[in-house]
Order: C-alpha cells, then structure tokens, then sequence
C-alpha cells in the first residue's frame, strides 16, 4: 500500500501506510490508582508504568487522541468501580471521550460511571449473569453510551475481571443483544493480551463481517503499526493500544490529529 498524503483531517499514519478508517483509542488500566498492563489477564503478572494518569491522558490527547479506554481492574474484582476519583479528574480536565469498565455490574454501578464523567460505560460480566439487565440499560441509555465487553480465553466469554468463564462464544453473546439496537462491542483475546505476539486477526474478521451494523473493536496483542494497518484493511473500525505504545513498540507520533 503506498502512502498518500495526510490531507483529509488526519488519519493514523505509519511510516509506510495510511489507515483511512480505524480509531486507535489508548488504553490505561489502572490498578491502586497506577497505569498497569497485565499478561494474558494474570494480576500476579502486571507491569507498572505511572502514577500520573491524567499528564498520561493529557498527552494522548495531544498527539491527536479522540476516545480513551480505561479500566479498573480494581473495580473488575470487587464488583463496584474502585477509581472512579481517576476518572473524574481525566474527564474533567481533558476533552477526551473516556470509555470506562471494571465493576459495571449494577445501575447504581453504572450511574456512578456516568456520574464521574464517563462518555461511554463497558459492562461484560452482567452482560453474560444478567442479561435482562444490560438489555435495559441499552434501551434506557441508548446504544451509543453502552458497550459489551466480550473478553474470550479458549473461545469462551470470561467474566469478574477475566477469573471466570461462561459458556457462550464471542458471536453468541453479541447476538443476544444486536434486536436491542447494540452498536459497540470490545473483543478481547485474553491469551493475546499483553504478549505483543499480534491479535486474533481471524476472530475480528469473523465478528466484524457477522456483525456489519456493530463497531468492532480489536483489543489484545497489538504489537506494531502493521498490525493496525492490517486491521484496517479488514474493515475493522476500531483498536485499543496499550502495551504497544507504554514498551515503545508504536509511536504517539504516529497518531496524527483528526
């Protein structure tokens, strides 16, 4: 693919390639108050990069970043988010759309995300425990504020911050919810998450191409500008970064402004 100049607003630009249609959207998760990144959703193997969330979120937002991607995996354990003081702050001091999830398992949950500042909520386990109850919250919050997190390990959607497993696929638990207007869904490879070994290529294509009317985003095991290029010559809409950029391996510099 040769490269053509930046000149329709801004684009994410390689050094060879110009992707025309993906969103990459940064990921900070956050443990104690501090950006981590887990291997393969193991807790007992993180990685700590800051304390300093917000000059973190700042400064994607000055390379030209849109939509930021956070979650608590604090909250994922216990249920209930646990830094919603973090997200506060990022929200009211950038203009950042924030995508917030871990612990989104009640309305009270889900109000308090909101409440903080969140532009978009991320709920996965009560998607699977309690459909009924995100089914609602589609249709009381509309389809634009609500995302379903579809995290898959051995093909199975986990749940409680990725420690348990259902027994429903991917595509399975998307379609549950595609007749209440579901327009957004993060898929992530757990086995992928955090190895840098490239993501599912296969299961995007396959969710995307069954899914057409649905925002597919790519979550897990980017490692490299090509892999987003790829992505977006799949059709893909969106990406989450996040290991990829805090071990050097994508530059901010290459997310132009939009």
């Amino acid at each position: 693919m040769k490269r053509t100049p930046n000149d329709d607003g801004g684009k994410f630009q390689t050094n060879s390639y110009l992707c025309r249609m993906i969103e990459i959207i940064p990921a900070i998760d956050i443990i104690g108050g501090e950006c981590v990144r887990l291997t393969r959703g193991d807790y007992d193997r993180k990685t700590g990069y800051t304390r300093n969330i917000l000059d973190l979120a700042r400064s994607y937002e000055a390379a030209g970043v849109r939509r930021l991607h956070m979650v608590d995996l604090d909250g994922a354990k216990a249920s209930f988010p646990q830094n919603l003081r973090t997200l506060e702050e990022v929200a009211s001091h950038t203009g950042l759309e924030v995508q917030y999830g871990g612990g989104v398992k009640s309305l009270e949950a889900l109000q308090s995300v909101f409440d903080a500042g969140a532009h978009r909520a991320i709920c996965g386990s009560v998607a699977v425990s309690e459909p009924e109850n995100f089914r609602r919250w589609l249709l009381d919050f509309g389809p634009e504020r609500m995302i379903l997190g579809a995290d898959v390990r051995d093909g199975l959607v986990a749940t409680h911050g990725w420690l348990r497993s259902s027994e429903l696929g991917a595509g399975e638990l998307l379609a549950m919810f595609t007749p209440d207007g579901l327009a957004r869904a993060i898929c992530t490879d757990i086995s992928r998450d955090g190895m840098l070994q490239g993501p599912a290529f296969d299961l995007y294509a396959e969710l995307q191409n069954a899914f057409p009317l649905i925002e597919i985003t790519a979550s897990g095991g980017i490692s490299s500008a090509e892999d987003i290029v790829r992505l977006d010559a799949m059709g893909v809409r969106s990406v989450i970064v996040g290991k990829a950029i805090y071990e050097g391996k994508i530059d901010l510099n290459q997310i132009t402004k939009r």
